[in-house]
């Protein structure tokens, strides 16, 4: 009897996984996360509109099992439908990393059918999606850890750390750069292709023609493409970089102001739009957002990629790639190396640290002890939602007054009606509410 069907990683002991979209962004995030930790989790079901891609990941999936523990491993099961899937009592927890507008019903969905998740980042396409998302997942008492990785990364958690315990005085500003997403040609229409389920991928957004460009690439086995896709650069399904690099830079503000579970009260923007192709999210743009306790942010292409936090005393800055603690490099830098150089005390402010930095164990292991994960489902909607008050401001071109309590803008018609669109049936975040009443 081999080893692995006893003890603590055994199956029987390991978080039953199943994996909804199996794109790009899964197979580099999620996929390889869930790998990973293969002694706490395994998965036993994938779920893709696209056939081709569903294959490709049952195959790595599959192939790396046999490669870790010997023999022929071929018990995954597959569908088209991840409806079906959550229906399958046996699977504990989900993986989503879906397209930005298919975040908010599967996670409900998942959450009301018993099942803990992973959400990719941003949390939901609209306002209202994630508003209804996150109280969804709270009352099902379900654990929804957000993709927000750099939570569980030691430099950003160490940098809001020193803001939170004032090494750099009184915080003032903060400066995100992000990038930017060129514009792109018109796109003819194209048939739809045989492995993919068109109209269930675009879910409740309007019905448009099928071009490869505004989904993802097509290829046949064994040539799958996973570049990055078009649908990333149609507002139809996100609102571009603001969210898709925002969710994560905003989020990291928001950690160090100690303002996760609120947001600005002010917003101003500007930006350019495609006049013309199919690409037609925002291009250059400049956001201003005013918190109530004082601090500006700005957001910029124009800024370095990272954040930028500015006190009456100094100033710190973060950004993605290698660490090394104690070192002043073009990771975590400061103003006065003393900064970085003092550590967090006993009694000073600590905030959630991930086992091993893997935001994909910090999830497992909350899923353990059901105690509250790195990147939260109310921290991970405050933050989207703080970039889709950017992006509602660049729309407008106009200064927004917003009130997080109630998470309406103030004596704004036109602006409120941002917050929320038009599903199309039947699918969508409203159709779910409708078919369980009870927790409306």
């Amino acid at each position: 009897m081999p080893s692995r069907v006893l003890g603590q990683t055994a199956p029987s002991n390991r978080i039953q996984v199943a994996q909804i979209g199996c794109g790009r962004i899964a197979r580099g995030s999620e996929i390889a996360g869930v790998l990973r930790n293969s002694a706490e989790a395994q998965y036993v079901a994938v779920c893709d509109l696209d056939t081709v891609r569903l294959a490709d990941a049952k195959q790595l999936i599959e192939s790396a099992y046999e490669k870790k523990y010997g023999g022929k491993y071929s018990r995954l099961k597959s569908c088209g439908d991840y409806r079906e899937m959550l229906e399958d009592k046996s699977i504990d927890a989900v993986c989503i990393s879906t397209p930005d507008h298919w975040h908010a019903q599967p996670a409900m969905e998942a959450s009301l059918a018993g099942k803990d998740v992973y959400l990719q980042k941003p949390a939901s396409l609209t306002i209202r999606e994630g508003r209804q998302m996150a109280d969804v997942v709270k009352k099902s008492g379900r654990i929804l850890q957000l993709g927000s990785q750099q939570r569980s990364d030691p430099q950003f958690r160490y940098a809001c750390e020193l803001v939170r315990n004032g090494r750099i005085g009184a915080l003032r500003q903060v400066f995100i750069g992000l990038p930017v997403d060129p514009a792109g040609d018109e796109e003819s229409k194209m048939p739809v292709p045989s492995n993919l389920n068109y109209d269930m991928w675009l879910g409740s957004t309007p019905e448009v023609y099928y071009t490869e460009k505004r989904v993802h690439p097509q290829a046949s086995a064994p040539r799958v493409r996973y570049d990055r896709p078009g649908w990333l650069r149609c507002e139809q399904f996100g609102a571009g970089m603001i969210t898709g690099w925002g969710a994560h830079h905003i989020d990291i503000a928001h950690w160090a102001m100690n303002l996760e579970e609120s947001g600005p009260i002010e917003v101003s923007a500007n930006a350019e739009f495609p006049k013309k192709g199919l690409w037609d999210v925002h291009g250059p743009y400049h956001v201003m957002a005013r918190y109530a306790n004082g601090v500006t942010m700005f957001i910029s292409e124009k800024y370095p990629n990272g954040v930028r936090f500015i006190g009456d005393n100094g100033w710190i800055w973060v950004t993605r790639g290698k660490y090394t603690p104690g070192v002043r490099d073009n990771t975590l830098n400061a103003s006065d190396p003393r900064i970085l150089s003092g550590g967090i005390g006993a009694n000073e402010t600590h905030l959630h640290e991930s086992p091993g930095n893997d935001h994909h164990l910090d999830w497992l292991m909350s899923i353990r002890t059901r105690q509250a994960p790195a990147a939260p489902v109310e921290a991970g909607h405050r933050s989207c939602s703080a970039c889709l008050l950017a992006w509602a401001a660049m729309r407008l071109g106009r200064t927004l007054r917003w009130d997080p309590a109630i998470e309406r803008f103030v004596n704004d018609d036109e602006a409120n009606a941002t917050l929320s669109r038009t599903q199309r049936a039947p699918y969508g975040t409203d159709a779910v509410l409708a078919k369980h009443a009870e927790i409306s």
